[in-house]
Order: structure tokens, then C-alpha cells, then sequence
């Protein structure tokens, strides 16, 4: 039996099959990790077909030559981040209408892949809450000057899909952005926020903040924008009275009243006790000194 354990060619198969188990779990790992790398894979406009140029005036503009590109080469070399938003990019600009017959059944190929019905079903139902807060937010200061809207940057030509005081700019729904997309991811790079910015567009002014809005593994997919004309601020509100009580009006009115308490517990004592704003030292802010 101990001789048997140790013949020459015994020992050989076991090295030989150990050699084979270290080399197919080595395999095995690097295979599951080059899996999920590709699973994750690439923002669209990390490649080079990315489907959108820049006009003369900084407008975006959609390719149809770039995106068939990008057909071929994702049905080639499967990378599931960036053919979703190829996906999400060629229905919004009902590329079905302009594609020729060979490079239409390409893209219904890719298309099927990667479940394109179920994945704009997703996309705009993960932004419909944002939708909400920007109708809300924008009923909140109706007729002060302030623009209040949604850019679904998945598609920068129509980005547009929600906005509240649009006579602001004269945008409406379905309306693009500029350099946005590729601003905020910078900025996210560099972790500096696009907060209290100024814009001077010929003889506009606007104060603006953009908040992006991310969703893995998607990275930036959307963005809120407020822009307020501080030029009509200035030169209307601020011109006479009755323009800055009109502004006012505005500002303070509401729609109901409801019973609820928003206020510190030291703060709710002393607006029992008759302090009738945050900077009022006047109306005995000592509940306790009365």
C-alpha cells in the first residue's frame, strides 16, 4: 500500500491535478471578475460614439451616424451601463423613423438584449418623484421670477421633463441643455458643488443652483435647476412699492391652513409668548421673563 502511495507516477497525477485545480480556480476568479466588470461597464459618453455634438451656439445635437456606432459596437462588446442609455437616448429621439431597414434591425437586436421596454418603463418612473418636488416647489414661488425644472440628462437634446415658471427663459417641456452632462460630472470629480452661480446672458442675469441627481450604476442621470431673474428683482420688483408689495403678495400666499408645529420646542415657547419672527428681539423673547 506505502509503495503504491509512493509511485512516481501517483505523486506526478496529484501535482499535475493540483497544478489544474490552482490554475482553474485562478481562471474561475479572474472569469467572475472580468464578468462584473463588464456588467458594470462605462457611461455613454466615456466613448467616443457618444451620440451628441455641440452646435456653434452650445446646444446639443443628436447623430444618428454616432449612435448606429454605438449599435454596432455594444452588440459586439456587451457593456449593459451604456447600451441602456443608448437605448433610453434612441427611443427618445425615435430613431425607428430615420433608421435604414439594416442598421433598424441592429438596434431591435440590442433593443431585445437588454429588455429596452422595461427599461424605459424604469427610467421614468424613477424620475417621477423628482417631477413631483419640482411642480411642487415651483407652485411654491409662482410669479417671483424663479424657474424651477428637471433635466433628464440621459437625453441632453430634449432633456426638459418637468419645469415650473418656464416664462422665466421662455423653456418648456421637451427643450434641451447645453454642456451640462459632462459639467456636473466634473464637478462631481473635483467634489465641488454648482451652488449660488451667476449667468450673464447678454442683457439677462440669473442666480442659479443645479443639484444633480445620481442613480448606480448610471452615475449622473438627472438634474434639478433653479435659476432666479435677478435682473427683475432689480430693475422690477425693487422699482417702486407697489411692485415690491406685489412681489410680497406673492411670496406669503397660500393655498390653505393646517394645524401642525414646525418650530423648536424653545422656539414654539417663545412664539407663544409673542416673538413673531427668527430675528424679532422685540416682541419679549424670554417666555420666562413675563
Amino acid at each position: 500500500m506505502q509503495e503504491w502511495i509512493t509511485s512516481p507516477w501517483l505523486q506526478d497525477f496529484a501535482s499535475n491535478l493540483l497544478v489544474s485545480l490552482v490554475v482553474f480556480a485562478v481562471g474561475f476568479v479572474i472569469g467572475k471578475w472580468r464578468g462584473r466588470r463588464q456588467a458594470r461597464g462605462r457611461n455613454l459618453e466615456q466613448y467616443d460614439f457618444y451620440p451628441f455634438a455641440v452646435d456653434k451656439d452650445g446646444f446639443p445635437q443628436f447623430s444618428l451616424p454616432d449612435f448606429e456606432q454605438g449599435v454596432r459596437h455594444l452588440l459586439d462588446k456587451s457593456d449593459a451601463t451604456a447600451a441602456t442609455q443608448l437605448i433610453v437616448i434612441g427611443e427618445q429621439n425615435g430613431v425607428r423613423y430615420h433608421l435604414q431597414p439594416d442598421a433598424l434591425a441592429l438596434y431591435e437586436k440590442l433593443y431585445a438584449r437588454y429588455d429596452g421596454k422595461q427599461l424605459l418603463q424604469d427610467s421614468s418612473e424613477y424620475l417621477e418623484n423628482y417631477r413631483r418636488i419640482v411642480r411642487l416647489l415651483g407652485s411654491t414661488f409662482r410669479n417671483m421670477g424663479i424657474e424651477i425644472l428637471l433635466h433628464d440628462l440621459v437625453n441632453p437634446s430634449t432633456s426638459i421633463t418637468c419645469i415650473a415658471g418656464g416664462e422665466v427663459t421662455g423653456r418648456s417641456v421637451g427643450m434641451g441643455t447645453t454642456k451640462l452632462v459632462m459639467d456636473l460630472k466634473r464637478r462631481r470629480a473635483l467634489n465641488l458643488d454648482k451652488l449660488n452661480y451667476d449667468l450673464e446672458i447678454g442683457a439677462r442675469r440669473f442666480k442659479c443652483t443645479t443639484v444633480p441627481i445620481l442613480r448606480e450604476p448610471h452615475g449622473i442621470v438627472a438634474a434639478i435647476c433653479i435659476n432666479i431673474d435677478t435682473n427683475y428683482i432689480r430693475e422690477h420688483v425693487l422699482a417702486s412699492a407697489a411692485a415690491t408689495a406685489e412681489f410680497f403678495r406673492s411670496y406669503c400666499a397660500t393655498d390653505m391652513t393646517l394645524d401642525e408645529n414646525i418650530l423648536s420646542r424653545s422656539e414654539f415657547d417663545l412664539a407663544v409668548a409673542g416673538k413673531k419672527h427668527w430675528r424679532d428681539t422685540d416682541s419679549n423673547p424670554d417666555p420666562l421673563s413675563s
